[in-house]
């Protein structure tokens, strides 16, 4: 993978990192794996990487609600190794509400798997910061995860920025990547510095700067307020409870100090 940056050695190292693991990447979401496979695990190669597990399969520890100091009481669950969060009535705040970690992150590499219901809609958020009386899609950049192929079918809304692998509301993804519903799809954030990447199934679907004067030009002109979005250097990892059944696993990170 060629990566052209704009700033010193810290960005070289982001497109290293790129190139040395997206070969490894691009089948590990798909149902098609070895049956020996062990989920929420991490491998002695990748403990002695640094890497991280975020989700163990069993518990939810180490998560709690957005801006709460507990988990969600509802709405949340964990069925056959898998952190489901469940349907109600679609709507942004979900049953129970959106989760983040309770460790901040400012660099990393961050994997997860996710298996959509039909009209799913979820989203995996980095360096959140809670500020009271707000939702976490106010004040964090987010990876779409979506049923692209039904919302686009429904015809109600422009889809552009708000696919599966977007930055969403500002960025598109470069490419078609996704899974079927009801498969398993792996998606990948890399943050060093202000450079973004985000990979779904081996693929880059979308590269950006933080505080660029494009990237402020599109923060104007989003639904998101500039006061509060995307303000700090560090923050917690979420995931969003939009009131469809989706799932996650495998929900790994490996910091860089």
């Amino acid at each position: 993978v060629a990566i052209i940056w704009r700033i010193g050695a810290r960005l070289s190292l982001l497109g290293l990192i790129s190139a040395l693991t997206v070969c490894s990447q691009t089948n590990q979401g798909k149902d098609n794996t070895p049956a020996e496979t062990e989920h929420n695990k991490l491998t002695p190669e990748e403990v002695a990487a640094g890497w991280l597990l975020l989700f163990d399969g069993v518990s939810t520890d180490g998560w709690r609600g957005y801006l709460s100091e507990s988990f969600p009481q509802e709405g949340w669950a964990i069925a056959d190794g898998n952190l489901v969060v469940f349907a109600s009535d679609g709507s942004e705040e979900g049953l129970g509400g959106d989760i983040v970690t309770e460790t901040e992150f400012s660099d990393f590499e961050l994997l997860f798997d996710f298996k959509l219901s039909p009209v799913g809609n979820s989203g995996v958020f980095y360096r959140v910061k809670e500020v009271e009386e707000t939702t976490m899609w106010e004040v964090a950049p987010e990876f779409q995860v979506l049923d692209d192929t039904t919302y686009i079918d429904m015809g109600t809304m422009d889809m552009n920025k708000h696919l599966t692998g977007d930055n969403y509301d500002l960025h598109s993804s470069m490419v078609t990547a996704s899974s079927p519903v009801g498969e398993w799809n792996t998606g990948r954030i890399v943050v060093l510095g202000n450079q973004v990447e985000h990979w779904l199934n081996g693929q880059l679907t979308v590269q950006y700067e933080y505080y660029t004067d494009e990237w402020n030009e599109l923060v104007q002109t989003s639904k998101f307020d500039p006061a509060l979005y995307a303000r700090f250097p560090t923050g917690s990892i979420g995931i969003q409870d939009h009131g469809h059944d989706v799932r996650y696993r495998n929900i790994k990170i490996k910091p860089y100090l």
